[in-house]
């Protein structure tokens, strides 16, 4: 691979942003487990000759009681408002996704290896085994670029935990609340694993931090519903870390298939593997984070830019699910506040008085100017924005009109993508999308928009009405008017219902 994604680009670029922290830490979990977690870690069957020696922060002891206690944690409303909206938010999306390819073949998967079984597939009216059905709806979730995302963390946690967290509670009769709770503690894992180890670090390892967050947040979530107490969460944990996987070769992908098994299919699949595994009585490395040959101790893992107190600082006091951000519009992160110029633009201009688009934007202009998938290449987003007036949910994903609009592919040629540095997000400044927009008219003039940023983003947060306003886009094509008023009232009231049964009802549908 000659050339870096933009994710990638990103990665590197927030890696000025996320700071080196303290090794002695206070408060959340840390703090109640006292001076003697921080303690330097001893691989469990380890000797002097095996250790690599200075300190080390145990971290498994605040990480392990954390899991085990989740479901019966406080936790402030305002974080549970969130959890409820990423839920809709996965939920919309797996409606809309529904018909989608990679949705289609994470079905026949599932149906294939173990049709018929007990857990619904969700956007669907298959049922398969729990594994297979999480499996299919997780692939469902991440089959177009609409999901939600961790910005620090370069992860998208929905997809996975969501459909595991929502398999294992149908299965086992579990409340809303305690839902809303497990998911909680797995968006935790799924921020904060890829940011202690360092993004640059696992670019260098050649593995994707959208593989490795989904795995651990899922397997945390699912702990805490299948009630594992601590030492079977070690275990858990001991299972996700062998299973921590996924190659940035996904950038190469064109489909969309190979990049929702890497962001969704696979995290789901072996963070439940791995809590079912440590249910039944699998064992495996003892306190394995903390181990010095363990694999989260490994020298590709360990560089610099490392710091195991990302995972324990502040666990349980503050949360990853205030630093996840929605997409307001069905595309890529960082192409979201140009679509919002164009489609701004668009009210004002027609077709065919463009003479020329130019985009600025921070990062890897390279990569957006030439996507392979259609929901990344800003060039033809602009165009069928142009010719449309709008931005459809299924023209968005659209590899065929991309390939074949003769239209939209002239207007494209007029479309340059160029980064543009003062754009950048500075040192310790939380990440934000920007672009600015100019769009020439054949008669020489000069029209421009300056979007700093586009709300979804941690700074900028959708509100409660947007994030519903979004659902009813995504589901309203598919299940009608009705459903989607109904699936927007069942996740507000998740906190206060016993069963998730008429969530599962609601979800289970007749798809091609």
């Amino acid at each position: 691979m000659t050339q870096k994604g933009a994710p990638v680009l990103e990665a590197e670029r927030a890696l000025t942003n996320i700071s080196r922290r303290s090794a002695l830490v206070g408060g959340g979990v840390l703090a109640a487990l006292g001076p003697t977690s921080l303690k330097p870690a001893q691989a469990s069957a380890g000797t002097d000759e095996e250790s690599d020696g200075g300190d080390w922060i145990a971290v498994m002891p605040a990480i392990t009681r954390y899991i085990a206690g989740a479901t019966s944690a406080a936790v402030p409303s305002a974080i549970r408002e969130r959890a409820r909206l990423h839920i809709l938010d996965t939920l919309a999306s797996i409606i809309a996704c529904s018909s989608l390819e990679a949705a289609r073949h994470g079905r026949l998967y599932a149906v294939t290896l173990s049709g018929g079984l007990e857990s619904p597939i969700l956007g669907s009216m298959h049922r398969a085994s729990l594994i297979d059905a999480t499996f299919a709806s997780a692939m469902t979730a991440h089959a177009a670029e609409i999901n939600d995302f961790i910005p620090s963390a370069y992860v998208q946690p929905g997809p996975a935990i969501v459909s595991a967290g929502i398999a294992l509670a149908h299965k086992h009769r579990r409340s809303g609340h305690d839902l809303i709770s497990a998911l909680v503690a797995g968006y935790e894992l799924a921020g904060r694993m890829p940011k202690a180890i360092g993004t640059r670090n696992l670019w260098k390892a050649g593995l994707a931090n959208h593989g490795i967050g989904p795995a651990f947040g899922t397997g945390a979530a699912s702990s805490a519903l299948l009630g594992l107490d601590e030492r079977q969460v070690n275990h858990m944990l001991a299972y996700c870390a062998q299973q921590a996987s996924g190659s940035w070769q996904w950038m190469l992908d064109v489909q969309h298939v190979e990049k929702a098994f890497v962001f969704a299919g696979m995290g789901a699949r072996n963070g439940l593997q791995a809590a079912l595994m440590a249910s039944m009585g699998f064992t495996g490395v003892p306190d394995s984070l903390d181990a010095p040959k363990g694999w989260f101790r490994w020298p590709a893992l360990s560089g610099e830019g490392a710091d195991p107190s990302v995972l324990i600082e502040g666990l349980g006091e503050t949360f990853e699910m205030s630093h996840a951000a929605m997409k307001r519009y069905p595309v890529g992160g960082p192409t979201q506040p140009a679509v919002r110029a164009l489609l701004d633009l668009r009210r004002e201009i027609g077709t065919q008085e463009i003479a020329a688009i130019r985009v600025e934007m921070p990062g890897s202009a390279d990569t957006f100017r030439s996507a392979n998938m259609p929901a990344l290449n800003i060039p033809y987003l602009a165009a069928i924005i142009m010719i449309d007036g709008r931005l459809d949910f299924v023209d968005a994903q659209s590899l065929d009109r991309m390939n074949t609009d003769r239209r939209a592919k002239a207007l494209a040629t007029k479309v340059e993508v160029v980064a543009d540095p003062t754009l950048e997000t500075g040192e310790g400044e939380a990440r934000t999308e920007s672009a600015r927009v100019n769009l020439t008219t054949k008669d020489g003039k000069t029209h421009q928009r300056f979007v700093p940023f586009v709300p979804g983003f941690p700074t900028h947060p959708l509100q409660t009405d947007e994030v519903e306003q979004k659902a009813r886009e995504l589901v309203v094509p598919v299940l009608g008017k009705d459903r989607a008023k109904r699936l927007i009232a069942l996740c507000a009231s998740l906190d206060d219902v016993s069963s998730i049964e008429p969530l599962v009802a609601l979800m289970r549908f007749q798809t091609s």
